[in-house]
């Protein structure tokens, strides 16, 4: 859950849901082209002085259309970053530790939110459900043929710290990442959002390059999450839009390739609650977000 105050956009889903149709069944209409959105082709064949361009037979991997269709992300790197680390709270003077985020200097990271305990029923940490959720959303990548990087799976005793996050993401020259939370907001506040980038050119922040397509992502990871959760955009922010724009977050500010955060859900509402504590529901979830990403990354 990034913690700070959130400026609405004006963009709607119902644009972005009708492009993942117009998508869907024109492959590519309405998509800007790679250039413009950030996205990279296939890389480039190596050249060895004294060997031929040409490919061996022999050493070259049979390929058919119903391969390439089945493993559309082959040679693309995402970075998925799951929220906040569940040993956090063990450790609240490292996490406290302020770090530049070009805009200013914020805490290494925070030990986000949960649902509220109930009775025998210990609360749902944030930390445990993007992991979770992260693990469900690396598989359907893989499956699809990406390479996935994670920047934490519980393995170190805290963090990485949100400036390490982007560095995570830009040393793996990422097509696209993806950073996996739930917010904390008021009983009655429910829905999904992505936060996406605003423009910032400030100390060693620079979102420039990455405004356009983080903003692409974004829509249609909205579009798809949307649709393959049947859940709607929050209603207390975005103006209904599925989108929050933000300067505030250094994970956002730092980074050098097409990134957004996913706030799936609100932990201290009941009802959405319920749903985030589904591990069917967190399967649709990473569906969502894995439908948008190759959706993003074919346009």
């Amino acid at each position: 859950m990034p913690y700070d105050h959130r400026n609405p956009v004006t963009r709607s889903l119902p644009a972005a849901l009708a492009a993942l149709v117009c998508s869907a069944a024109l492959a590519g209409c309405g998509a800007a082209s790679e250039a413009a959105e950030g996205t990279r082709g296939p890389a480039a064949a190596a050249t060895t002085p004294g060997r031929s361009r040409t490919p061996d037979p022999s050493r070259t991997p049979s390929r058919t259309p119903a391969a390439d269709a089945a493993r559309p992300l082959a040679g693309r790197t995402v970075v998925v970053d799951p929220g906040h680390n569940p040993g956090n709270f063990r450790h609240p003077r490292e996490i406290d530790e302020k770090v530049d985020i070009g805009t200013a200097r914020k805490e290494c990271d925070t030990t986000g939110t949960s649902t509220n305990a109930s009775g025998e029923k210990a609360a749902y940490t944030e930390a445990a459900f993007t992991l979770d959720v992260s693990h469900r959303l690396r598989k359907a990548l893989e499956a699809r043929g990406a390479e996935v990087v994670l920047t934490h799976d519980a393995d170190r005793p805290y963090g990485p710290c949100i400036d390490e996050r982007a560095r995570i993401g830009n040393a793996a020259a990422a097509d696209a990442v993806v950073s996996v939370h739930a917010d904390g907001s008021a009983v009655g506040n429910r829905g999904f959002h992505v936060i996406v980038p605003a423009e910032v050119r400030e100390g060693s922040a620079d979102t420039g390059p990455i405004v356009a397509p983080s903003r692409t992502l974004g829509e249609w990871i909205a579009a798809a999450f949307a649709r393959t959760t049947g859940t709607s955009p929050a209603n207390y922010l975005g103006d209904g839009t599925g989108l929050d724009v933000r300067s505030d977050l250094g994970g956002l500010n730092l980074s050098t390739v097409p990134k957004v955060f996913v706030e799936c859900g609100n932990m201290r509402d009941p009802k959405d609650a319920a749903l985030l504590t589904s591990g069917a529901w967190r399967q649709k979830a990473a569906q969502g977000i894995a439908d948008g990403i190759v959706t993003y990354l074919q346009g």
